[in-house]
């Protein structure tokens, strides 16, 4: 799907466990202004719901697992994020939806913008007319 990308972090490992580094502009396409994480989400609970106009993200699940269904209207895809070595890139106008956390399951957020609301599309129907104007 265009505007995301499942990217691979490198693992540096030794006998003291395991450590993924995350640098901005390098592994991670943007300047990170924003970092959060999600957990201990119900079960059948489904968040995010909305499109950033500008805003890029990497989600990285970096305990148990998650599904994110990203969605244009023209392509709809489901992926599960279950391996800490691994983030999904969601640039923006991509709708996004997050569900089925297991229990224990941590949901870390890198943002390349500090939390803006007005950067948000929260309704469906103005996101696809938002998206067929080209406003991207």
């Amino acid at each position: 799907m265009e505007n995301t990308e499942i990217r691979e972090f490198r693992v540096n490992y030794d006998k003291y466990g395991k450590l993924v580094a995350l640098e901005e502009n390098d592994n991670i396409p943007f300047e990170i202004k924003r970092v959060y994480y999600i957990y201990e989400v119900d079960e059948n609970v489904r968040r995010g719901f909305h499109s950033h106009k500008h805003l890029q993200q990497v989600l990285i699940c970096v305990h148990g697992s998650v599904k994110i269904l990203l969605k244009t209207p023209q392509e709809e895809k489901i992926i599960t994020l279950d391996d800490p070595k691994q983030g999904l890139y969601i640039g923006p106008n991509i709708w996004r939806e997050m569900y089925d956390f297991t229990d224990g399951a941590v949901l870390l957020v890198l943002a390349s913008e500090h939390y803006d609301v007005n950067d948000y599309i929260r309704d469906y129907m103005e996101y696809e007319r938002h998206y067929k104007k080209g406003d991207n």
